[in-house]
């Protein structure tokens, strides 16, 4: 069944610094609460508690459940759209298959390391327009992908880089799935495969 898409949204950005820390502290409580009881239970007066602020102030930034996790997601994807350009200023790797592999490795160690995230990535479970109301979570992220593909390699940022990184990104978010539901840290040898799928259509469609 589809989601409200008029539903969790932010209702405003914090301005002063006090405000910007309550907000990161409400993100970070979220996540917590999502790797120790699960997106079904979480609620907003326990993220308010774990937080430390009224749970008034928690209302002034999010209009609800479904913002505080809107919001998450985007802190997440802003994060590994961050490491993954890093990553490749600083280590220049060759080619598409480099960049595959930079980009697979930090969703990798995302997921390992950064709390709530193998509960809330860049989207949750049912939530299918979390991170913009008129596009769906993977549509959203394979935009952003596109644009830093475009903008790091020079190929042409148009409709057949469109659908390859489409592509792309559905296949690497199932067989990524499939490696965290095998292993909790991650199957190896299906990350490995993941690259290796990636690096075949990804090299034949972006020359």
């Amino acid at each position: 069944m589809n989601q409200d898409r008029t539903a969790g949204t932010l209702r405003r950005l914090p301005v002063q610094k006090r405000s910007a820390e309550r907000f990161e502290r409400l993100l970070d409580a979220c996540a917590e609460l999502l790797d120790e009881v699960g997106y079904a239970a979480l609620t907003t007066k326990e993220v308010a508690r774990r937080a430390g602020v009224p749970i008034g102030t928690l209302y002034q930034f999010f209009s609800d459940r479904e913002g505080l996790i809107s919001a998450l997601a985007a802190r997440n994807l802003e994060a590994f759209l961050g490491r993954v350009a890093a990553r490749l200023e600083r280590e220049a790797p060759d080619g598409i298959s480099g960049m595959v592999d930079v980009t697979v490795d930090e969703f990798v160690a995302m997921r390992r390391t950064i709390t709530g995230f193998g509960v809330v990535d860049f989207g949750a479970a049912g939530q299918d327009h979390i991170l913009e109301p008129l596009l769906d979570n993977n549509t959203a992220v394979a935009g952003r992908l596109r644009s830093l593909t475009a903008s790091l390699t020079g190929v042409q940022d148009d409709a057949d880089l469109e659908i390859a990184v489409r592509v792309a990104l559905e296949c690497a978010d199932s067989v990524l799935k499939l490696a965290f539901r095998t292993d909790p840290q991650g199957d190896p040898q299906l990350i490995a495969e993941c690259k290796q799928v990636l690096n075949s259509y990804l090299n034949g469609r972006l020359r």
